[in-house]
Order: C-alpha cells, then sequence, then structure tokens
C-alpha cells in the first residue's frame, strides 16, 4: 500500500483519488477551498465537479498541506495550469527529494510558455527530475470515476519511475503504458486542447463530420509541428497522449474545451463561454501562448492562428473558416511527417 497526496480536488484530482483508494492505497486528497474539502468529507461526494461518483473511505480529504504532504510517498498533481507554480511555491517546505512526483496536469504556463515539467523543476530544484513522471491520455474523469475501461500513458526519464506509476495506478479497468518521452507525451496533452476548442465551434456552426475529420487530421500535423519545436519525439503524437487525446477530446460531451468551442460557434461571446463551463477551459491559455510562439518561430499552425482569432481578436468564426478554406495549395505532407515526397 502506497500513501499518495493529490494536489487538487477538482473532477480530476477526486477521480484519481477514487481509483487510488480502489486499488487499496492510502489517499489524501487536498484542496484549496476549506469549505469545499468539508464538504466532500461529509457526503462522501464532490458534488460540485464529480457528482454521483461515491468517494471510498481510502480517501481522506484535507485543507491542511503540510499534514497531506507530509504523510505522503506520492505526490499527484491535478492542479490548471496557471495555478501550478503558486500552488507548488506554498507547498515547495514541504516537498522532499524522497517523494515522486507525478503530474496529471495538461496545459503549459502562459506567462513562460514552459512545459509544467519544467515549472516544477524551475519551482522545486533539478532533483524532480529523478523522481517526476507525467500521467497523460484519453481520460474522462467523469468515466474514470465510474469505473469505465481506459488507457493511458506514464513518461519518466527512468523506466522505474514509469514503472512506479503503473504500478501505482493499474487497475482492471485503468491500464497504463510507458513512454521516456516526458516532453512529447505533456505537449500531446497541452495542444490537443486547442484542437478541441476549434473543433466545438465548427460544430457550433453547424458543420459536420467532415469537417470535424479535417480539424482532428490537420490539427494533428500541427501539433506535430509544434511539439517537434518544443522537445517531443514526433511518434509519440500517434501514441495515447497524442492521437488518443486528441479523439477524445474533440468527439466527447465530457470535453469542457469542445463545450466552451460549441458554445462560441452557436454566437456566444468567447469570454461568456469560457465562464459559463464552470471549470478551466485549458486550451483558451495554451492557444495564447502557443499561437505566440509559432508566429515567433515560423511554424505553421493555420488552426492554432484562427482559434486565437476567434477567442482573442473577436473575429467572426464564418469568416475565419473561410480563411483557413481558402488558404494556398499545399503538400499534404511535409517535413515533420517523416514521409516521402515524389521523387
Amino acid at each position: 500500500m502506497a500513501r499518495v497526496c493529490i494536489l487538487g480536488s477538482g473532477s480530476w484530482g477526486t477521480a484519481l483519488a477514487v481509483l487510488l483508494a480502489k486499488n487499496g492505497h492510502q489517499v489524501l486528497l487536498w484542496g484549496r477551498l476549506e469549505d469545499g474539502i468539508e464538504s466532500i468529507a461529509i457526503q462522501r461526494e464532490n458534488s460540485r465537479f464529480l457528482p454521483v461518483v461515491t468517494i471510498p473511505p481510502g480517501v481522506t480529504p484535507l485543507a491542511d498541506m503540510e499534514a497531506a504532504i507530509g504523510e505522503a510517498d506520492w505526490l499527484i498533481l491535478s492542479l490548471p495550469s496557471q495555478a501550478l507554480r503558486p500552488v507548488l511555491t506554498k507547498a515547495g517546505p514541504y516537498i522532499t527529494p524522497r517523494h515522486y512526483i507525478v503530474n496529471t496536469a495538461k496545459g503549459l504556463e502562459i506567462d513562460t510558455g514552459y512545459r509544467l515539467s519544467q515549472v516544477t523543476e524551475e519551482v522545486l530544484g533539478t532533483w524532480v527530475r529523478a523522481r517526476y513522471a507525467v500521467l497523460s491520455g484519453p481520460s474522462h474523469a467523469e468515466e474514470v470515476g465510474r469505473g469505465v475501461p481506459t488507457a493511458v500513458t506514464a513518461a519518466a526519464c527512468h523506466h522505474d519511475i514509469a514503472e512506479g506509476v503503473q504500478d501505482l495506478f493499474m487497475a482492471p479497468v485503468f491500464r497504463v503504458y510507458t513512454n521516456p518521452d516526458i516532453a512529447g507525451v505533456e505537449l500531446g496533452g497541452a495542444l490537443k486542447n486547442i484542437i478541441a476548442l476549434s473543433t466545438g465551434i465548427a460544430y457550433g456552426l453547424g458543420f459536420g463530420d467532415n469537417t470535424m475529420a479535417a480539424l482532428l487530421t490537420r490539427g494533428l500535423a500541427e501539433m506535430v509541428r509544434m511539439g517537434k519545436k518544443m522537445g517531443g519525439n514526433p511518434r509519440t503524437f500517434s501514441g495515447l497522449s497524442g492521437l488518443g487525446d486528441l479523439v477524445v477530446t474533440c468527439g466527447s460531451r465530457h470535453s469542457r474545451n469542445r463545450r466552451a468551442g460549441e458554445l462560441i460557434g452557436q454566437g456566444q461571446h468567447p469570454k461568456a463561454a469560457l465562464d459559463s463551463i464552470g471549470m478551466v477551459v485549458e486550451g483558451a491559455y495554451t492557444c495564447q501562448i502557443v499561437d505566440k510562439i509559432a508566429r515567433e518561430s515560423g511554424i505553421i499552425m493555420p488552426i492554432t492562428r484562427a482559434c486565437y482569432q476567434v477567442l482573442y481578436e473577436d473575429r467572426d468564426p464564418l469568416e475565419v473558416v473561410s480563411n483557413l478554406m481558402q488558404r494556398q495549395k499545399k503538400y499534404e505532407m511535409d517535413e515533420y511527417t517523416g514521409l516521402p515526397g515524389w521523387d
């Protein structure tokens, strides 16, 4: 039995707490709001973020960060991307090199463009690299909480750390694969949210399956381009943390990124649509920083640029789609795919 502290009591942190407790581990679930944690402890349900899912006795909700971290061997980070640095700064005095750290959030830090492993290392120190893993893949909290079969990827610099994450999380309904490419796995989880927002906008405009297929396919090409630029292995994007997460996030009613996009496509102002979701829409932040990196480095990211124009430049979605479709003629493959052209 492992002792696990989960920092973040939102839908994903709660779902992972349920999974780990059912695996027989002792789980401490930390949340920032004391009244929310107290409600979870009394009701044995996270009625705000993960209703209907019963929280087993093996989960202890705590608002005392020092106590939660101090008793744990494993530290699971299930925080919104932009909250990671301030929470880790506060938690830093309680985190030591004896802790294993697993990040489960999907995003980039907007002020720096850093991947979340880079943020963690900058705040806590270089020792983190040898004790760090990222867990990512097509895994909606609502389904994991209900025990729906799910497969994800654990990435770490050292194979024994990735295997440790496998041992911690693997269950009859939760399969974990390993991968040495931390950058690629992190970037797949972050970049797909931009495409999910864009797909949602297309559905909100009334477009159909042809459009979704085009956005997924060309969106994956953009993910590979940017992923390679930011240090990921292009092959990683064909796996669970890339293509797998892209498919589920673009196609599912559970996806807050897709839902926000649909509301925008239906005519809501982007800010109102994002606010109405009630939880963090990571793609909106990721789009800002990725569009900036793409323009500064000359990487061709037309879907990302179009999404940015709708979100932050008040451009009409129909006009933006028309401009996308009427871009100059292109060869489908490029240097990032590694596929040959004509002789």
